[in-house]
């Protein structure tokens, strides 16, 4: 629930909004019975009625601001979610695009998973365990690893290197690499994303040739890009179906999601 102390510096876009609801139902009445159309608008006196009456109101149930509030950002969270759908549907080749993704799991599989991460993202760090946990449960699920690195440079630099790996390892050796990758502690460089690729049986010469390569860098480029079409404002950042889903939010919750996907083409069966 939105603290009170929110309220200020949002009250000057949710006045209009009040006016129109509390005092244009309450002087339609007058009005109309004067014989006045809405078009011919309100006299100066009905005016200054309006107004009385929304201070008036505001003043004796100053809750109501916060159901408005609390309201309007549920109408703008869903106008997000239904604009985020239409990307999805929109981005749908892209989002699985081998050229710009990692595919580990099942290739073949019947549901796939959609994961945009930063190797330095903590969040991610958590959730590389449900992903792990999930494929290795459920052999006909396929999961697509996008890097997007949004936490600074050294995340741009793992992502280099990550996605340079993409053509020495792929499968099973790409996905080790990944997740002890993302299990390395502190901050995420070339340095240390190259130490790992190399314990992976990566090339290392021709592996920093591809990193610094413009087709490296344009996968990365493009998948910010599409990140940005899409919304995302943040790692990790989950799709399945049509939805996005944010954060670590936990193997049960995403496994819940790919079996009704799995049964109805949706997140949610329901409705």
């Amino acid at each position: 629930m939105m603290a009170l102390s929110t309220l200020p510096r949002r009250l000057a876009r949710l006045l209009p909004a009040l006016a129109l609801g509390l005092g244009l139902a309450a002087a339609a009445a007058p009005v109309l019975a004067q014989g006045t159309t809405p078009a011919q608008g309100l006299t100066a006196e009905q005016r200054k009625a309006v107004v009385g009456l929304i201070r008036e109101t505001l003043l004796q149930n100053p809750e109501l601001i916060q159901e408005a509030l609390i309201e309007l950002e549920r109408r703008n969270a869903m106008a997000q979610a239904d604009a985020q759908r239409g990307a999805v549907t929109a981005e749908k080749a892209r989002l699985t695009d081998p050229a710009t993704s990692a595919i580990v799991g099942n290739p073949q599989g019947d549901v796939t998973i959609i994961e945009f991460m930063d190797y330095n993202c903590g969040f991610c760090k958590r959730a590389v365990e449900d992903v792990r946990a999930l494929v290795k449960e459920d052999p006909k699920l396929r999961v697509v690893i996008k890097d997007f690195p949004i936490l600074g440079p050294d995340s741009v630099e793992a992502s280099r290197v990550a996605v340079a790996a993409m053509t020495q390892l792929q499968g099973q050796k790409y996905f080790d690499f990944h997740n002890k990758l993302m299990a390395t502690k502190g901050r995420i460089n070339a340095a240390k994303a190259l130490e790992v690729a190399k314990e992976a049986g990566a090339d290392i010469e021709r592996l920093k040739k591809e990193m610094e390569s413009a087709q490296t860098k344009g996968v990365i480029e493009d998948t910010i890009a599409l990140g940005d079409r899409l919304g995302l404002t943040g790692t990790p950042a989950f799709i399945l179906g049509d939805e996005v889903v944010f954060g670590a939010v936990g193997a049960p919750a995403l496994k819940q999601k790919i079996e009704a996907v799995r049964k109805c083409g949706r997140t949610s069966c329901s409705g």
